[in-house]
């Protein structure tokens, strides 16, 4: 008698289903941006103590720095790579877009904490990055260099010194808002300079250069604040 067991073990193959192709999703918004710690980002380390070892060893993600949420605006990163200045318009646009989805409400209960955090450091990262101050103390920052909290970083140059005073007493001594329009137009002039100064400093990696005129930065914006906050007989009183 003719056996059946290979009619039986085809029937059993084709009544197997086709496995189904797994579906690919895009990454949720709390995946993407995991609100892990920052650290420098490895562009800025020393290689000095690489060896053969660590080349084998498996590639990992770069640390998050501020500009990696706005991939759209930033798509090189930070400086030497991407610029120093950034279109600030298109800069709102994706971070009101981001906030939009990171939104607590918008999340379950269980990831609401991861949330809050991550919409706190959105905007964190758009405060620091729409400011050319903060950006520039922050890239400086990402090399180890700390400007917004050194209360030694001055500028030993006579001649702005000079030209920080003499805008201070000018403030203090105008009668009328019409007073500052020129002044204001200047201070505009020099704040546009150092962040072009500092465009250049960054492609070319010159770290010292780039804090020396992040400190004179620093003058003219607090001058800036104090032309718009003015008021009459009020004292003007520019840190540094």
């Amino acid at each position: 008698m003719r056996s059946l067991r290979p009619v039986a073990s085809a029937l059993r193959i084709q009544a197997t289903p086709r496995s189904s192709r797994p579906v690919s999703q895009s990454p949720c918004l709390l995946c993407a941006h995991r609100t892990t710690p920052q650290t420098p980002s490895r562009r800025y380390q020393s290689t000095a103590t690489s060896t053969d070892s660590n080349a084998s060893a498996p590639p990992q993600s770069p640390p998050q720095t501020h500009f990696d949420f706005f991939p759209t605006t930033l798509p090189s990163g930070p400086p030497p790579a991407g610029h120093f200045t950034i279109d600030t318009t298109a800069l709102k646009r994706e971070f009101l877009q981001l906030q939009a989805r990171a939104h607590p409400d918008l999340h379950p209960p269980e990831n609401k904490t991861k949330a809050q955090a991550l919409s706190a450091r959105i905007n964190e990262a758009y405060k620091t990055l729409q400011n050319p101050l903060l950006r520039a103390q922050y890239l400086l920052s990402l090399r180890g260099i700390e400007v917004a909290e050194d209360e030694t970083a001055k500028v030993d140059d006579p001649e702005l010194l000079m030209e920080v005073l003499d805008a201070r007493e000018q403030i203090e001594e105008a009668e009328s808002e019409e007073d500052l329009v020129e002044m204001k137009r200047e201070n505009e002039a020099r704040i546009a300079s150092s962040v072009k100064v500092l465009e250049e400093a960054f492609a070319r990696d010159d770290v010292q250069g780039a804090k020396s005129e992040a400190v004179k930065l620093r003058y003219w914006i607090n001058i800036k604040e104090s032309l718009d906050n003015w008021e009459r007989g009020k004292p003007v009183v520019l840190e540094h």
